[in-house]
């Protein structure tokens, strides 16, 4: 029997599965609200879930102790597009790929006092023709990020965030000028009753291992598949935390607090 193992199909998860060895598992591919569901009904194993997700189902899940999907400062690719002054927005397109952005949005926007209307619609920059904002995540972000540059500048501190009325807010950023913390996008979590295979969590941890060994060969990857200058994603990559160590758990801890929830895992035995 196949061991079925979800991914959301993003280039910032493909360090954790590029070089995962095929040995009795398959990999299911879908945004992080279907793999959320997937998991909790069990068409998925194991799968990465979003971190508000698992906030809400601790007592059903499952936590892999050592894995994360965390950045600490700019992640680029959960965006919130718009015009005018942040306090000033009334209206906000939300991306339906998952609930952990859009929560971390309300949570932000809300501590600054500003109560827009949000509305989920599936599409891209072409809402702020409509919105006051957008938010999108994932590969959508990045190209509709990469979409407004004219050139690729020689470092990253150079990225501009402001393309003629339009302003680009990194929330993860914004978390980290409120907290100093990390922000933990994802996790790896199961259903209690049906922990993974020891050997498939050993190969997982291989795959990590040989992904930030070789991340240039990843990032080469994931920028055909992307369309983008590979530089550029390579450096995406880089920013990012895999291992969900003490200053990531901090983070979750915060981001629980800010919701009223609590952080009680259940960490996988092995």
């Amino acid at each position: 029997m196949i061991y079925s193992l979800g991914v959301p199909l993003y280039a910032n998860t493909a360090p954790l599965y590029h070089f995962l060895e095929a040995n009795g598992w398959a990999l299911r591919y879908g945004v992080p609200s279907e793999l959320n569901r997937m998991v909790l009904s069990g068409e998925v194993g194991l799968s990465l879930v979003s971190s508000y997700f698992y906030l809400e189902h601790q007592e059903e899940l499952g936590l892999l102790p050592d894995f994360s999907v965390a950045v600490l400062g700019r992640v680029y690719s959960v965006n919130l597009f718009h015009k005018g002054r942040l306090a000033d927005l009334r209206r906000i397109a939300l991306t339906t790929e998952s609930a952990t952005s859009v929560e971390l949005l309300k949570l932000l926007l809300r501590e600054r006092g500003v109560f827009p209307r949000y509305e989920n619609r599936e599409g891209g920059l072409e809402l702020l023709e409509e919105y006051d904002g957008v938010l999108l995540i994932g590969d959508r972000a990045i190209r509709a990020y990469a979409s407004l540059l004219d050139h690729l500048p020689e470092t990253p501190h150079a990225l501009p965030t402001r393309f003629g009325e339009v302003e680009v807010v990194d929330l993860s950023m914004l978390w980290f000028e409120r907290t100093h913390l990390p922000f933990v996008f994802a996790v790896w979590a199961y259903r209690k009753e049906t922990p993974p295979p020891q050997e498939l969590v050993r190969a997982l941890r291989r795959a990590r291992r040989q992904g930030l060994r070789r991340l240039g060969e990843v990032a080469e990857a994931e920028a055909r598949r992307l369309g983008l200058h590979p530089a550029w994603v390579e450096h995406y990559l880089w920013n990012f935390r895999y291992h969900l160590e003490e200053p990531d758990r901090l983070g979750l801890q915060a981001f629980a607090q800010g919701l009223g929830l609590t952080f009680s895992p259940s960490y996988y035995p092995g």
